[in-house]
């Protein structure tokens, strides 16, 4: 602390202080000049509290007054249990602040004393020097004429004359009067007047005089009614160069304004006009070389950014370099106006949000579209981002009329922005639109191509595909690839207008089969169902902030989007995409996906319709399969009556042949066997007798063979087990098994079901199918007999089967196996009846026989039994 504030120090150990400051009112705002005992906490909690308009009207009203004043500290941080006490040094804007648990009547006397030691020199007659000090540049800071600090200036100069109780400096641009100075008028700071809308403006412009008004004139109440409140007198005073008006100084206190200090005032105001103006001048050159140095640091820095987020962080740092300013946000809004991306810098870092526009604090000044500088957002109802913020300055970003934006700076201070800054972040915001909107538009028709290139790459996985449920899994899975949304579900409906194939994809894939496993019906909830029954597409950006949201607990929506799948008038099915994040979607995305959902109808549809041609043509088939079982059915029978035909034909014959023959070989046997009698044993005859003997049997067995074919027995059927049947052949065979060196492998099912059968004529069946058996295996080798039940034809069946190891049949015998007198073994004696037996016997229990041999392999007869 300098050595001639060292009374501070001194007069606080006196009067038991805890601190003490001394502060002066300078460009409009309090600063602190030299403190005691204030440390780091305690002083930014004091700044903050000399920023408010309330505290700016006291502190002003003590110096006006130039009497002490005190009030409790409770409002502030850190001195709740303390008083504030005010002295305000005599003839000039400066007061001492100490803060003391008590101080009584003596202590304040001692401080009285001390403030009134310390007063400055300040000639109120100098103009000279008042000249002086406003035509000196200040080479220390950015700007060297600061044009609100040397106009407050001036108004002190003005207040301190007329000892005034409050009053503001105006200065004139075009026909308006904007307030750059004010004392003890927080309401007027940044105010911009019509001079042709005021009466009283009006008349001091005409006529370039002062205008002096109190309580008893009748213009009274045309007086601003903050600057009547406690005052009775008020005047204006313009500032005149030559016969052009450039600004005015209003000033309003308790006692009337007589003539000899109007004058003063009046020779006050010619005086300082001149310097004014040069001062205007100066500063409005340094603001426009400011402006251009800004202009070209954007042009360098900012316009050469390639998207939006290199555009925000570079308009940041512009920001915080040109404005010195922390709390900067930039609010784009979306094409169709109902998103706010909005671009926060926090804790030296650029953090990007996306909002709904709907119900968004800034919307209705979006809407207004009005450049605002406030001073006290609190008492302005200004949303600031942050809380503690005391001050903003709001400028609209518009591109050709249309609002797309805002640019906002906000300060901890109160009042913190001028003028001059408003018009060079106007300036600024004009060029960001443009720059904005382009980029944004850039951004959009890249996006839109790439997406489009993605979709078309889900298209050519998909087209050409003709099942369903893999077009519906495949594209949920591409789209979640492709464009990283947590979960996506391509739903399809059957003809019943039901859910019947689904597909999910993403991270949230697994959960939401789950949730559809307990609830199918959570597919057709909320929002996705609207989509299914209306057919028009939604977008929600919050799901949480619409009770029909979310796809009931499928996923954990921030934001959804769901498109109809329609062919025509019909919906055939829905995709929706979800991400966690709020505001993730834009009305360009749902046109993407309202583009996939497009031609995703059309890939549905043609495999709905290869499907349907698919199933024709397999009822076709089936119809062609049946019709040629029909067929064979037919020619089977047929086969079947004709071989009946033949059999009949044959046993006619036989029958006939039979009797013709039977008694002459009955003759022929008798007197073969006599005559063997009578011939003695060593007759040379006897082996030729012997001879036809055997050859006249073997005739009559033949005989007897045939008439045993043709003789129409009546059948006697009951229900038997058909492996008995088959035991008593083999007990029947089995000598002439073994002889012929022939293994039997039997493979009867045991508890077989019975079947209504004739025995014998059974027997005769299986007895002939042993022989033909064994006839194929001259040289021995294996015969199997196997029964099982089976199923054919809707139809159960009792099957025995009879294989052999033997030579097999060749192709073009199997056909005529079964006609009579048709053999290969005739040299071995075989007749041909056998097989045609057989297959009499078995068609004739409503069977069938079938045959199955390759040459060298053997052969299987089946016989199939109905039950």
């Amino acid at each position: 602390m300098p050595a001639e504030f060292d009374f501070l120090k001194e007069t606080s150990s006196i009067t038991n202080a805890e601190w003490a400051a001394l502060v002066d009112r300078e460009s409009g705002r309090w600063q602190l000049r030299a403190a005691h005992q204030l440390n780091k906490p305690l002083r930014e909690s004091l700044l903050e509290r000399l920023s408010r308009p309330a505290v700016d009207s006291w502190l002003c009203g003590a110096v006006n007054a130039g009497r002490p004043k005190s009030r409790p500290a409770s409002e502030i941080q850190l001195l709740e249990k303390t008083t504030l006490f005010v002295y305000p040094i005599p003839n000039t804007f400066s007061v001492i602040i100490v803060a003391a648990r008590k101080m009584d009547a003596r202590f304040q006397s001692v401080w009285k004393l001390a403030s009134s030691m310390c007063v400055r020199a300040e000639s109120e007659g100098g103009v000279s020097l008042l000249q002086s000090e406003l035509l000196l540049p200040n080479l220390q800071t950015e700007s060297p004429y600061d044009q609100t600090r040397l106009l407050s200036r001036v108004l002190r100069s003005f207040v301190a004359r007329a000892r005034a109780q409050g009053g503001w400096l105006a200065i004139r641009r075009a026909d308006m009067l904007d307030v750059a100075a004010q004392w003890n008028s927080p309401s007027s700071a940044g105010l911009s007047m019509s001079i042709g809308e005021d009466t009283l403006w009006r008349r001091v412009n005409k006529n370039l005089k002062p205008l002096r008004l109190d309580a008893d004139s009748p213009d009274w109440n045309r007086v601003p009614r903050e600057e009547t409140r406690g005052a009775k007198a008020w005047a204006c005073f313009p500032l005149l160069i030559g016969q052009r008006m450039i600004g005015a100084v209003t000033l309003w206190r308790q006692k009337p304004f007589d003539d000899e200090l109007a004058l003063a005032l009046d020779n006050l105001s010619a005086q300082v006009a001149p310097v004014i103006e040069i001062v205007i001048t100066f500063a409005s050159m340094s603001d426009h070389l400011r402006r251009l140095a800004v202009l070209n640091d954007f042009a360098l820095t900012v316009a050469s950014a390639q998207n939006l987020d290199q555009i925000a962080r570079r308009v940041f740092a512009l920001m915080a370099r040109v404005f010195s300013a922390e709390r900067i946000a930039l609010h784009l809004l979306s094409v169709d106006g109902s998103l706010l991306r909005e671009y926060f810098n926090r804790e030296g870092k650029i953090v990007p949000t996306n909002m709904e526009l709907k119900g968004h604090s800034l919307a209705p000044l979006l809407k207004n579209g009005k450049t605002l500088r406030l001073a006290d957002v609190t008492s302005a109802g200004f949303p600031s981002a942050q809380p503690d913020s005391a001050s903003a300055l709001f400028i609209p970003l518009k591109y050709r009329a249309r609002i797309i934006g805002a640019l906002v700076l906000e300060s901890a201070r109160a009042d913190a922005f001028s003028i001059h800054d408003e018009r060079l972040l106007t300036v600024i915001a004009s060029h960001l639109a443009g720059l904005v909107e382009y980029s944004r538009l850039r951004e959009e028709a890249e996006g839109r191509a790439r997406n489009l290139g993605l979709i078309h790459e889900v298209v050519q996985e998909v087209v050409g595909l003709t099942d369903k449920r893999e077009i519906a899994q495949i594209t949920a899975d591409l789209l979640t690839q492709y464009f990283a949304y947590e979960l996506a579900t391509v739903l399809l409906l059957d003809e019943k207008q039901t859910p019947a194939i689904r597909g999910f994809g993403g991270k949230s894939a697994s959960s939401a089969e789950r949730a559809y496993a307990k609830n199918e019906r959570s597919l057709l909830d909320g929002v996705p169902g609207r989509v299914l029954l209306t057919g028009k597409s939604a977008l929600v950006n919050d799901a949480s902030a619409h009770t029909d949201g979310r796809l009931a607990s499928l996923g954990a929506a921030g934001s959804l989007m769901s498109v109809a799948l329609r062919d025509g008038g019909q919906t055939l099915g829905l995709v929706t995409v979800e991400r966690r994040d709020k505001n993730a979607f834009t009305q360009n995305d749902l046109l993407d996906l309202e583009s996939l959902a497009g031609i995703l109808a059309s890939v549905v549809s043609s495999a709905d319709q290869y499907q349907r041609l698919q199933e024709s043509i397999r009822q076709l088939r089936a119809a062609q399969e049946e019709l040629k079982s029909r067929i064979e059915a037919q020619r089977s029978a047929e086969s079947r009556l004709i071989q009946a035909a033949k059999l009949a034909a044959v046993g006619e014959m036989a029958a006939g042949v039979a009797h013709e023959l039977n008694n002459p070989l009955t003759t022929v046997t008798g007197f073969a066997e006599l005559t063997l009698e009578d011939l003695p044993a060593d007759s040379d005859l006897r082996s030729d007798l012997e001879m036809v003997l055997h050859e006249s049997r073997r005739a009559r067995d033949v005989v007897r063979r045939l008439l045993d074919f043709a003789r129409q027995t009546e059948s006697t059927r009951a229900r038997a087990d058909l492996n008995e049947v088959i035991e008593d052949v083999i007990e029947l065979t089995r000598h002439l098994l073994k002889t012929s060196g022939v293994q039997l492998i039997e493979n009867l099912t045991d508890e077989l079901p019975w079947v209504s059968i004739d025995a014998n004529q059974m027997k005769q069946v299986f007895l002939n199918l042993f022989h033909n058996a064994l006839q194929a295996m001259p040289a021995g080798g294996t015969l199997k007999i196997h029964t099982r039940k089976a199923i054919d034809g809707g139809r159960e069946w009792v099957i025995a089967s009879v294989r052999d190891s033997g030579e097999g049949i060749l192709p073009e015998h199997r056909e005529r196996v079964f006609e009579p007198f048709f053999t290969t073994k005739s040299d071995q004696g075989g007749t041909g009846l056998g097989l045609s037996v057989t297959y009499g016997i078995v068609t004739d229990h409503g069977g069938r026989i079938e045959v199955a041999s390759q040459p060298g392999d053997g052969s299987i007869f089946t016989v199939w039994l109905p039950l």
